[in-house]
């Protein structure tokens, strides 16, 4: 008993220094830097805005596009220097811009489908083309940002050189991810209707939160022991930060992404309409890379792969990513794998 009781006290007091010295190292802490790749403002309509990252190592003559999803923001792709899927893609040649979507407000409730993606996306593939005086752009679309890419590709497919998607959903119609099974009985009209037309971000972060509880609980026990190495510390702040940046939702879009995809799975089934025109996706016949994580509990394998039966390209490829849905980007085999696959992918049909 005794024993038990100075192991106790012996933790409390371990423990009472870490976080002491962690305090002390907070309060020398200015700010929280992430998205620190130089990058400029080439482009912008309404909320959105397009960024074309500085580089002096641009060997690839066509430039790719970067379509990160509505939820959260894309600094997740250059999170730290060291783990920067940006940064590794720019070392390796490729001219790279991305798709800021911005922070929608209640006079963007209307957005539809139609606006994100012969809109807003169509926008900034025009842009590039005509500032580069090329036909077409390389394009690359993650999560939900990869099924908008993939839809886009279908109705303009004469103005996409190649397309990579990254843990995007295409097969809605799976048991083994719970955000599916939960989607389908979302009362999404009440969501959409009740939120005055926008779906606060906190909301959607509500529902990730409770996929996995008990990785939240894990991960602030770690808390303690991260807040003795400054590094380590930085990067919990980073990820955190970004977690807590997510943006709210135009509510006709959420409304038709849910009811169309998750709910009556119409992409697959070839049965989509976007401003009146069927998506079909055996118009996709320009090269295809379609990238899963083998661990991904919020887009799994069985909502990516089916993609690649169903385009028509013959130049098609899916590859497996050992790890989860945030670990493709910000995991250390990221860093030295992911990214050069990619870009000798884009480089070797450029």
């Amino acid at each position: 008993m005794q024993e038990n009781i100075e192991k106790i006290t012996k933790e409390m007091v371990a423990t009472s220094e870490k976080l002491l010295k962690g305090y002390q190292m907070l309060s020398e802490i200015e700010d929280v830097d992430l998205a620190t790749a130089e990058k400029e403002l080439v482009f912008q309509v309404d909320k959105l805005r397009l960024f074309r990252y500085v580089s002096e190592k641009r060997t690839c003559k066509v430039p790719l596009l970067m379509v990160y999803a509505l939820v959260n923001r894309f600094e997740m792709l250059d999170l730290q220097p060291d783990r920067s899927f940006v940064r590794n893609m720019l070392n390796a040649g490729i001219d790279v811009y991305v798709i800021d979507w911005g922070y929608p407000t209640k006079q963007d409730r209307y957005l539809t489908m139609h606006d994100y993606i012969n809109g807003y996306i169509g926008d900034c593939v025009d842009y590039i083309r005509k500032t580069h005086k090329i036909p077409k752009v390389n394009l690359l679309g993650i999560c939900q940002g990869g099924t908008f890419s993939t839809i886009f590709s279908a109705l303009h497919p004469n103005k996409v050189q190649t397309l990579t998607t990254l843990v995007a959903p295409f097969d809605f119609d799976t048991e083994d991810g719970l955000l599916f099974k939960w989607s389908r009985s979302l009362d999404v009209d009440k969501v959409v209707d009740c939120n005055d037309g926008l779906v606060p971000g906190e909301f959607l972060n509500m529902g990730f939160d409770m996929l996995k509880p008990l990785s939240k609980v894990k991960k602030f026990n770690s808390l303690p022991d991260m807040m003795t190495d400054k590094a380590k510390l930085m990067n919990f702040l980073r990820m955190e930060k970004w977690v807590a940046d997510s943006p709210s939702q135009a509510g006709e879009c959420y409304r038709q992404f849910i009811k169309d995809l998750y709910q009556n799975n119409k992409l697959i089934k070839g049965e989509l309409i976007i401003d009146g025109e069927k998506v079909n996706l055996k118009n996709i016949t320009m090269p295809v890379l379609n990238i899963y994580a083998s661990d991904d509990h919020l887009v799994p394998p069985s909502a990516t792969k089916p993609l690649n039966e169903h385009v028509g390209t013959k130049d098609k490829e899916l590859y497996e990513f050992p790890g989860g849905h945030i670990g493709v980007f910000v995991g250390n085999r990221s860093q030295k794998e992911l990214a050069p696959k990619v870009a000798n992918f884009i480089k070797d049909r450029a």
